[in-house]
């Protein structure tokens, strides 16, 4: 196990005797044993206190349990001349030597840390944890592990950049170096401390590949202050964004940290760190599971309804939508936020699909529910298919977010079946239809429609009508079963859209067309797979 030697105790000497906590004491040592940071503060500190009184001759080290191999004997006496008691103008402030070390240990142990600003300390406690565990329970997700995220307050890179710069000039003068990655990060450490605490509480595992999130947000109320001076010395890294309170972000104190002059920080900045007003506060504490993925395939049997809401300069057009009716019922059993669909395309509110129907997807976002069995999916299946006779549903089940993609998958070289009803203005006979069925690969070419230019790009698209059959009604109407590239404008196709469609059924006929109805026959997307129900 890691242990402190004595090359830590000028580490350990200095950040004591300014208020430093035992546990960033750890860090700053390179302890890299998470079991070290897991004892009790109180025993951590006696453990420090043992440290600082035991022989600096002998050759042993003092560790928390097991002794390591005894290291190269280290003259630690101090320099007659230490380090320049330099004020604000300068920089590096003298620190007093420990020559009481009780004095010190009390003094660090009722201070907030002037480096972690009370992480390590109280908020490694049970009190704590209890109440992040009451969190997550109260919320009343279903989940087998989780990960623990954690968001800290910017300027304790600050503090811990003035305590390394201390530290590194007190190390120079003994012949020895601190580099900067050689400091455990807090928040390493902190989840070190929490993650077996969490697990115990709740039960389960922490896994960094788990779905479940538990978050917790830190601040402090003196992050600007504290923070000012880099606005001023590099302002470019302080830009005001539209959802951030502060410009000060973590990203962007780290980014004026590299920049700045080691000079100019110690100008501006109190080296080592002085002991802060207040403690940090839990600002937020979050839970949040990974979305989930629903597919299936729909059929809809209205010819007024669209498939996704309709609304036009905010006034809702029609009722509900394909979206609504299915989402609905989806959100209420696993209990989500939110959610998103999509499809394999889309028709127009006045189209029905039938045959067996379009694939769907729907991601639900942070659900409290993900544990579904295949009837009980079947169950919400029936229940979907009861609620309306607008819609159906089938072959609905759990995918991954990846399988989702197969549903996009060269999509436009996908074909598609329809059925239309139309409408010719000069009377006609069986004999002036049938030509149509002898045409097969006819080439189009598609400007964007004039229903639609207000929401797709002006452009000339080519599509593909692979077969056409036609079954003779009366003088003025026939059906058309047309097998096509996805993406075709059958509308268009059928009126020619003031010629912007070319050719199209009027030109073919030579005369004028009009399509009545529209049914979408088939979606040729093997995806999601077929069901047993």
């Amino acid at each position: 196990m890691s242990s402190l030697t004595e090359k830590d105790r000028p580490i350990v000497q200095l950040l004591l005797n300014t208020g430093t906590c035992p546990r960033c004491i750890l860090r700053f040592c390179s302890v890299g044993s998470q079991m070290l940071y897991r004892h009790p503060y109180k025993d951590l500190m006696k453990v420090l206190k043992e440290f600082m009184k035991s022989n600096q001759e002998k050759e042993d080290t003092v560790c928390f349990d097991v002794v390591d191999p005894p290291c190269k004997r280290i003259r630690l006496e101090h320099p007659e001349e230490g380090p320049e008691d330099l004020n604000h103008n300068g920089a590096l402030q003298q620190i007093p030597q420990v020559n009481d070390e009780n004095t010190a240990m009390e003094n660090s142990a009722v201070k907030v840390c002037n480096v972690c600003l009370g992480i390590l300390q109280e908020f490694c406690e049970p009190d704590f944890v209890n109440k992040v565990c009451q969190k997550v329970n109260s919320a009343d997700y279903q989940f087998t592990s989780f990960v623990f995220s954690v968001s800290l307050p910017p300027q304790l890179s600050v503090r811990e950049r003035a305590a390394w710069l201390v530290l590194k000039q007190e190390m120079r003068n003994l012949g020895l170096s601190l580099a900067k990655d050689d400091i455990v990060q807090l928040k390493e450490a902190y989840k070190w401390i929490i993650h077996p605490q969490l697990s115990e509480e709740l039960g389960v595992p922490a896994d960094g590949k788990s779905l479940f999130e538990v978050s917790v947000v830190f601040a402090h109320p003196e992050t600007d202050e504290e923070c000012h001076f880099l606005a001023t010395a590099c302002p470019d890294c302080f830009k005001p964004a539209k959802n951030k309170q502060s410009v000060f972000t973590r990203m962007a104190v780290i980014k004026a940290l590299e920049k700045i002059k080691e000079e100019d920080f110690l100008k501006h900045f109190p080296c080592p760190p002085s002991s802060p007003k207040n403690l940090c506060v839990a600002l937020e504490i979050q839970c949040n599971n990974g979305a989930v993925f629903v597919a299936g395939r729909y059929n809809k049997y209205s010819r007024n309804l669209p498939q996704t809401p309709w609304i036009i300069d905010g006034e809702r057009k029609l009722e509900s939508s394909v979206e609504e009716l299915i989402s609905e019922h989806l959100m209420a059993e696993f209990k989500a936020d939110s959610f998103n669909f999509s499809s394999s395309g889309r028709e127009d509110v006045d189209v029905r699909t039938l045959g067996n129907g379009r694939p769907f997807a729907i991601e639900l976002v942070n659900p409290r529910r993900i544990h579904f069995t295949a009837e009980e999916m079947k169950r919400l299946q029936q229940t979907i298919n009861t609620s309306s006779d607008k819609i159906q549903v089938r072959d609905l089940q759990l995918v991954t977010r990846s399988a989702i993609g197969r549903m996009k998958e060269g999509e436009e070289e996908k074909t598609k079946t329809y059925s239309a009803l139309i409408w010719i203005d000069k009377a006609i006979q069986k004999e002036d239809i049938v030509f149509l069925d002898d045409i097969k690969e006819l080439k189009l070419d598609q400007k964007t429609p004039l229903r639609v230019l207000h929401r797709r790009p002006l452009a000339v698209r080519c599509r593909i009508i692979h077969t056409m059959r036609s079954e003779y009604i009366d003088e003025h109407h026939f059906r058309l079963h047309l097998k096509t590239q996805a993406g075709t404008y059958i509308k268009e196709f059928v009126h020619g859209d003031f010629g912007r469609t070319k050719p199209n059924i009027g030109s073919l006929l030579n005369r004028t067309a009009d399509i009545l109805e529209l049914d979408v026959e088939s979606v040729d997307v093997d995806w999601p797979p077929t069901l047993d129900n």
